[in-house]
């Protein structure tokens, strides 16, 4: 077979169809994009500068890997209307930015009770409270307007500024659904407590997913894939709830998704063999990602091959520490080829990282993973 591009061997592998080798896609997600840039942080996650998306394709090509983007759409219909809260800049050093939002009351300044911190060479932390345990005081002794943000179109728009981006480096999603209804410690208490007004929270997220979906099918560009999963699903909620409240919507994404010929994709990090085997067995998803080993997960690769292979395209599941972190690159192309070994069998496998990479991953072991594929994982 000719050797394909980073997108043939990336679609074809979700139709299962024959590909030259195996697709390695280390989910580098946010650190290391802004890493590269060799900007602040801030300039990434604050004034979109460039935003996070052009930063991740660019890490892709610099690293010659199969690019994976979620766009994170939002269609101009969907934005909240008169919004009156502005972020307002309460602190700036060298080291890190604070924002914390405002609106006007009657001529008054009504501050909300938490920051963001933006600091230079790490992604934001939001929703800090109570204020004062990162030394500032609740109501800002001095502010500064947010000026400068970077504007990027919205809505489909968007999808085609990506996609061009992106090019042959790889595929372009959009995000519909999800798989967290429930998330949070009072999110748990409020699930036990008034299990009726969670259950239609997740009536009402069924009905704005298929609602969302009717907008992607209409797009002039459909995506690569869509994307319906959710950080952290069986960490917050267990598989019954799951089941209850999040596995209609998975559903009903991926059976409107497949009959008009789109992908579907979860990434759910944390514990997942119950998700893969709830989507395998009852719903029409395509793919699913990171299956993260024990301790942050619970996976096996290669009993999920045998189980569940013939249902979905695998994408994982190096460890992003042990291996990818702290490990040499004779370690990552060690566990590489083990991950190929349980899973690359017959196709329906991308090679990648359990969950995100650290900031200060090895650039050798990234590049062993990705030689690891196109040579070990030919098929």
């Amino acid at each position: 077979m000719k050797r394909l591009t980073s997108r043939e061997r990336m679609l074809r592998t979700l139709r299962r169809e024959p590909v030259d080798c195996v697709p390695a896609t280390p989910d580098t997600s946010n650190m290391i994009p802004a890493r590269l840039t060799g900007k602040p942080f801030w300039d990434i996650y604050l004034y979109q500068n460039p935003p996070l998306w052009k930063a991740y394709i660019h890490c892709a090509k610099h690293f010659n890997f199969e690019g994976w983007v979620n766009a994170h759409l939002a269609f101009p219909d969907e934005a909240p209307k008169n919004n009156p809260w502005r972020p307002a800049i309460v602190e700036r050093t060298d080291e890190r930015i604070a924002t914390q939002r405002y609106r006007a009351d009657q001529g008054r300044m009504i501050w909300e009770d938490c920051v963001t911190v933006y600091p230079r060479d790490n992604p934001p932390t939001s929703d800090i409270r109570p204020i004062s345990k990162i030394g500032l005081p609740d109501i800002p002794e001095k502010w500064e307007p947010l000026e400068g943000v970077k504007e990027w179109p919205e809505g489909e728009d968007l999808f085609e500024l990506i996609a061009a981006e992106m090019g042959d480096q790889g595929v372009v999603g959009v995000n519909c659904g999800g798989t967290v209804v429930v998330s949070k410690e009072e999110g748990i208490f409020e699930y036990f407590d008034h299990p009726e007004v969670v259950r239609e929270r997740a009536r009402n997220r069924l009905r704005l997913a298929e609602e969302r979906f009717e907008r992607i099918a209409r797009m002039k560009r459909k995506p690569d894939f869509i994307a319906c999963g959710g950080s952290g699903t069986l960490i917050w909620q267990n598989p019954a709830m799951v089941r209850e409240l999040a596995l209609p919507i998975v559903k009903r994404v991926t059976a409107l998704a497949k009959a008009i010929g789109v992908p579907t994709h979860i990434h759910s990090c944390g514990p997942e063999r119950a998700l893969v085997e709830m989507c395998a067995l009852e719903t029409d998803l395509t793919a699913i990602d990171p299956l993260e080993v024990p301790p942050m997960g619970d996976c096996d690769l290669a009993d999920l091959k045998k189980r569940f292979g013939a249902k979905l395209v695998l994408k994982g599941n190096l460890h992003t520490t042990q291996v990818m972190l702290h490990g040499t690159p004779e370690d990552v192309v060690a566990a590489s080829k083990r991950a190929i070994d349980d899973a690359a069998a017959g196709g329906g496998f991308v090679l990648s990282t359990g969950d995100q990479c650290g900031r200060d991953t090895p650039d050798e072991n990234l590049y062993a993973l990705i030689e690891t594929a196109r040579t070990y994982g030919r098929y």
